[in-house]
């Protein structure tokens, strides 16, 4: 017994001993230590990052646009003008909010924002329609939001087409054809719609899918230029140095360790959120979305290791590291497509690796392309990180150097 007893004292003892010296666990244990002792690397790591989750998918928990308020100006009254209103009225992206007796008021309540769009309908329209004649019904749309216009001309026009043709329908069999063949005549060219990849028109799918990785890059970015950049201002380069051995790179790996642990576990309730929560489709390799995310975590740490080594100010390297991650969905291709960017723009997107990040998950979740798709964002992100591991000479100098050391 006694000798069992000294066998597992002497592996623990030496599991101790083991991580005492070696190098990445110094450094990872002193970052563990040190994260302890503020709030801000739990915050921009782990709260941060799960607040602008719950908060994005409160936003968008709907996921389209519903009753978005519309005006009646009702000229004709009668049978025919109230039945466009019911059937304006029934469609999901419309609710009739006010009845407004003349123009003039219509045009006033659309410009204090109450209304996003005003229906007119003109007197006359039922007699006009009962003699066979064609009757123009006006609708304004307040375009200003190009989201809310967009569906409200969608709506609104389905509707209107919709009543439009019935009428027609019922003129063409008072001439004593069958009704299918009416429909045929009403109706001659019918369209035939497929809509690929999004079918229920969802914008969580759309936008989610970019904004939550996007707050996983700030956060990303922010907290590891946080982490990096103190240990310049803080002085305290030299020993976190000594702690690794005099490598840098091992130095790096032990201190950004901790970091990617909690990023990932926010990568992991990002994932839930899309695919569980949201019911984002899921097309392609899951596996290869996860590879992903990591492949997007590491490069912008080492982007923000590169920063604080350009910069060697830690207020300089987080207002740029704002900056730039903001800028990415901007430029990312996805309320605004690549290709119908001007060519300077098409080149200043491939600065971004979300970029990537974005292409890889529309090619794998969405559209569910083969995996080979995904390998040239994959080797992009593969080269930032390169370049990044390119500056490591100059951060070790400027951790070094007692010039650089005390700056905001």
């Amino acid at each position: 017994m006694k000798k069992k007893q000294k066998i597992v004292s002497d592996i623990v003892g030496n599991s101790e001993s083991f991580f005492r010296k070696n190098p990445f666990f110094k450094v990872f244990l002193r970052e563990i230590d040190r994260m302890s002792g503020s709030t801000i690397y739990l915050f921009t790591t782990l709260i941060g990052p799960l607040i602008s989750f719950v908060i994005l998918l409160l936003i968008f928990a709907d996921g389209v646009p519903r009753n978005l308020p519309v005006g009646i100006v009702d000229l004709d009254n009668t049978v025919l003008s109230r039945k466009v209103v019911m059937w304006i009225d029934a469609t999901p992206e419309a609710e009739i909010a006010m009845h407004i007796p003349n123009q003039e008021e219509a045009y006033q309540q659309m410009a204090e924002g109450k209304l996003d769009a005003v229906v007119i309908i003109p007197e006359g329209t039922e007699k006009n329609i009962l003699k066979g004649s064609s009757e123009r019904i006006p609708v304004f749309i307040n375009n200003t939001n190009i989201l809310k216009g967009g569906y409200l001309q969608k709506g609104i026009y389905k509707s209107l087409a919709t009543l439009s043709g019935g009428i027609k329908l019922q003129f063409v069999m008072k001439s004593g054809l069958p009704e299918r063949l009416a429909k045929a005549k009403a109706q001659p060219v019918r369209l035939q719609q497929h809509i690929l990849f999004n079918p229920f028109g969802n914008y969580s799918y759309f936008l989610l899918s970019a904004l939550l990785p996007l707050m996983l890059v700030i956060f990303t970015l922010l907290s590891n230029v946080f982490a990096v950049g103190t240990e310049v201002r803080e002085g305290t380069g030299p020993e976190w140095l000594e702690h690794s051995g005099g490598s840098l790179i091992v130095g790096l790996a032990g201190k950004l360790f901790p970091y990617t642990i909690l990023l990932m576990i926010d990568a992991v309730v990002m994932n839930v959120v899309l695919f569980i929560r949201m019911g984002t489709p899921l097309q392609g390799s899951f596996v290869f979305i996860v590879l992903g995310e990591m492949g997007l975590i590491f490069t912008y740490q080492m982007l923000a290791v590169l920063l604080v080594s350009v910069t060697a100010n830690l207020r300089l390297a987080l207002s740029l590291a704002s900056a730039y991650a903001m800028m990415a969905l901007t430029f990312s291709g996805l309320t605004f497509p690549q290709f119908a960017m001007p060519v300077v723009a098409r080149v200043f997107s491939y600065l971004f690796p979300f970029t990537q990040w974005v292409k890889i998950f529309i090619s794998q979740a969405i559209r569910g392309e083969a995996v080979v798709n995904a390998l040239i964002p994959m080797a992009i992100f593969v080269s930032f990180i390169l370049l990044s591991v390119s500056f490591l000479p100059r951060l070790k100098k400027v951790l070094r150097n007692e010039k650089y050391w005390g700056k905001v």
